[in-house]
């Protein structure tokens, strides 16, 4: 019908000069309604969001569809279906033949790839296929859309799953910017072909893929390249000495998270004048000394050498040249001496320096305090000694965020000081040798999320009111000190509270039923306390709760069976990425406790063996590594009530905590039977039930626990035999012990040996008191009868009287 009105058209002499370019654009534009409803058909299979509900075959023009954006003329020149949610597998040639469209967003739905050849019409400019399902290789010469667009300037593929193109992308001298990070690209070829042939490309990023092999060509045909990203790969080998010295143009390198090796010193950076960020961090690149060439990289802004085997001192001349340096980090290393002081006068543009775990020493120099733009300060894990200087935040406006000074030797008090840094989030100083009280400027910070000081001998208190002036506080993490006093009540104002702990301290009082405020708490640690009162049902609604610590304190009451009310919806939390250990006493009643759970990302393993807690008792195993992994299902993945005064039985719901890998109620004073549910306890590999008055069997349901590795039920009253099948009869017969009716292995066999003389006894003992009873009740009767006889016999005698008389 359409080509049957053009002839009439032209048969009737109609086409003028004005009305040409009009039938041109409203075929056009009836062209890019066939190739959008074609894409729709062939490429879409499901639509959840509904985001292409107003494409329709009827209309004339598709310039008000979703994701549409018309030209001037009526042609669809960009098309935005970004994170539409869209599935289906993707037919690029219906949409590449829309000769206007110059760019195409589809980044974030779930398309595969049916077809990514394109139309030889093409006009792309700008692809975006990030986020998306593609797990084919990309189509080689003749077949690809990098060769049939020939002004294609920008690709990017990011997060797909990609494998690999062939040895090679045919792209052409357009190509601008190329991303194919985060995919599985294994093939180094491509990556050779790409740095030998890159034309005009300034950026070219093949990060976090799993390319292989040496890196064996330098960029030098690449005269615009400005940013390179190889990192995260499995390149090895040794860097070619004249990479960057290629690249003269190179302003970003981050070769980071590989496998290459060498001397660091080898490479050259004589014509590194343009470079601003160098990352060479977590490969095998160990020297003793920089190469000196490096101070030619005067525009240096970020400087990344950690992780790399560096040796002796930190080259003060060199890095005093780097007057640009906004982010230096030399962690992870083997640096010794003291920090240069031509450091702290070099750092006026500094925002963060990281020199953590290494092993540095002396004194925190006071000259650090120059640096008036530093935001991050990490200093963590060294062998730092003396005061820590008073001069920080001297400026009202300073900019710093974050003091992380944890696992030195500082000693002295916790600076006042620190109180005027406004902009202050996170003040870490744990395992040190601080001694005095936390300085009221401190809690009344406005920007506060993260005080951690445990590990220290600080003593005061904690004010009331804390959360007043903010509620920014996240984690208080203050365990192992002197702390007295009480927990203010106003801690169930701190909304935004994650973790706390304040366990092993001197603190008094009941626990805050404010508690159950902090709906995002994670980790209360309280243990090791003098506090009182009862465990508040509060706790109960803090419905991201995983790891609960109470014990060894003087608590009483009962065990409030809200506690397991959030179980089955948890969902994994900021905690989740924490690396925990776990100390684990070793039984005696000299150690209370099962131990303790810390957090050690900041704290080296070796200092933490030799930490003062770990030797207390006489047998301490350090697990590390506890971690949980749930998606919304979650439970509380540890719960330690143990020696206490809680009364009563235990709860029935607590063996829905599916997830919980620590339990202990041990050394407490509770009743009833050991609750039947506890068999849904799947993941437990700690549970002490020990020394309270249980009665009763033990559950059948308990031998299935698997990952059940440490159990202790002894010294209650349980009776009856041992479940069998299961693996309650491979712990040692100390887990059953002060049990008097417990038979079976690794017990005494039920029915022989000291049990069953134990039987015969409890059996003449009850023979006895049945014929006790027997003879009772037979007394009784033959009384009541001999009491009948009797009135019997006197009603007979005055009947006898009466007869007589008449």
């Amino acid at each position: 019908m359409k080509i049957l009105w053009r002839v009439q058209l032209l048969q009737n002499g109609i086409f003028t000069s004005f009305m040409l370019p009009l039938l041109l654009t409203w075929t056009q534009a009836n062209d890019d309604v066939l190739m959008l409803m074609a894409f729709k058909k062939f490429s879409v299979t499901s639509d959840p969001h509904a985001v292409l509900v107003n494409w329709t075959e009827t209309s004339s023009s598709p310039c008000s569809w979703h994701g549409v954006t018309c030209s001037l003329d009526g042609r669809v020149s960009i098309l935005d279906l970004s994170y539409a949610g869209l599935v289906g597998s993707l037919h690029l040639p219906n949409l590449t033949a829309m000769s206007a469209l110059g760019r195409l967003y589809l980044q974030g739905n779930s398309f595969s790839a049916a077809d990514l050849s394109a139309s030889s019409s093409c006009m792309l400019d700008s692809l975006d296929l990030s986020s998306n399902n593609f797990d084919d290789p990309l189509p080689d010469q003749g077949q690809s859309f990098f060769s049939s667009c020939d002004r294609l300037a920008y690709v990017n593929m990011p997060r797909n799953s990609i494998p690999g193109a062939g040895g090679r992308i045919p792209f052409g001298p357009s190509l601008l910017q190329l991303d194919l990070s985060r995919n599985k690209i294994s093939d180094s070829a491509l990556l050779i072909y790409s740095l030998s042939s890159c034309q005009n490309l300034n950026l070219l990023n093949f990060s976090d893929n799993k390319l292989g092999g040496k890196l064996s060509v330098t960029p030098i045909s690449c005269k615009n390249l400005s940013i390179l990203d190889l990192s995260c790969n499995l390149l090895s080998g040794e860097i070619p000495p004249s990479f960057v010295a290629d690249s003269l143009n190179l302003k970003h390198l981050d070769l980071s998270f590989n496998n290459f090796s060498g001397q660091f010193s080898s490479l050259n950076f004589s014509r590194c004048s343009n470079l601003t960020v160098l990352k060479l961090s977590q490969n095998n690149l160990s020297d003793t000394q920089f190469p000196t060439s490096l101070a030619s990289c005067t525009l240096l802004e970020v400087l990344d050498l950690s992780h790399m085997g560096l040796k002796n001192n930190i080259p003060s001349s060199l890095l005093g040249n780097l007057k640009n340096l906004r982010h230096l980090s030399l962690s992870h290393n083997q640096f010794a001496d003291e920090i240069p002081p031509e450091l702290g006068q070099a750092c006026t543009s500094l925002e963060e320096l990281d020199l953590s775990f290494n092993n540095i020493i002396g004194s925190v120099p006071l000259s650090l305090t120059n640096c008036t733009q530093l935001q991050v300060l990490d200093l963590t894990s060294n062998g730092f000694t003396g005061n820590i200087p008073p001069g920080f935040c001297s400026s009202s406006t300073s900019a710093l965020q974050k003091i992380l000074l944890a696992n030195n030797y500082l000693s002295g008090t916790v600076p006042l000081e620190l109180g005027r840094c406004k902009n202050l989030r996170t003040i870490d100083l744990s395992f040190n040798s601080l001694i005095g009280s936390i300085p009221s400027e401190i809690w009344t910070l406005p920007n506060l999320s993260d005080l951690i000081m445990w590990a220290n001998n600080l003593n005061g208190e904690i004010p009331e009111g804390i959360c007043s002036n903010g509620r920014n506080l996240e984690t208080l993490i203050l365990n192992n000190n002197l702390i007295t006093g009480t927990i203010p009540r106003s801690i169930g104002n701190c909304t935004n509270m994650i973790w706390v702990s304040l366990s092993s301290n001197c603190l008094t009082g009941q626990i805050p039923v404010g508690f159950g405020n902090l709906l995002k708490l994670a980790i209360l640690q309280l243990g090791n306390n003098s506090l009182t009162g009862q465990i508040p049902p509060e706790l109960g609604n803090c419905q991201n709760l995983v790891l609960l610590d109470l014990n060894s304190n003087a608590l009483s009451g009962s065990l409030p069976p809200e506690l397991a009310n959030q179980t089955g919806q948890v969902v994994p939390g900021v905690v989740s990425v924490e690396q925990f250990v776990f100390l684990r006493n070793e039984r005696g009643t000299t150690c209370r406790g099962f131990g303790g759970l810390l957090e050690f990302e900041r704290i080296r393993r070796e200092r933490l063996v030799s930490f003062v807690i770990v030797h207390y008792c006489v047998s301490t195993r350090i697990y590390f590594g506890l971690d949980y992994i749930f998606r919304s299902d979650g439970s509380m993945i540890y719960l330690d009530l143990s020696y206490n005064s809680l009364s009563g039985t235990i709860p029935e719901k607590l063996g829905a905590m599916s997830y919980l890998k620590v339990l202990n109620l041990g050394h407490n004073s509770l009743t009833g039977d050991i609750p039947n549910s506890f068999g849904g306890l799947k993941t437990t590999r700690f549970l002490d039930l020990s020394h309270n008055h249980l009665q009763g069997y033990l559950p059948v349901s308990l031998g299935a626990l698997s990952f059940l590795s440490d159990l202790d039920v002894s010294n209650n009253n349980l009776t009856g035999p041992i479940p069998s099948g299961g693996q309650l009869t491979n712990f040692p017969a100390s887990t059953y012990e002060n049990n008097s009716g417990l038979c079976g292995v690794p017990m005494p066999l039920c029915g022989s040996g000291s049990h069953s003389t134990d039987l015969h006894t409890r059996g003449r003992k009850q023979s006895v008191a049945m014929i006790m009873v027997v003879g009772i009740i037979l007394l009784y009767v033959l009384a009541i009868a001999l009491a009948v006889v009797i009135v019997q016999l006197q009603l007979q005698s005055r009947e006898l009287r009466r007869d007589g008389e008449s």
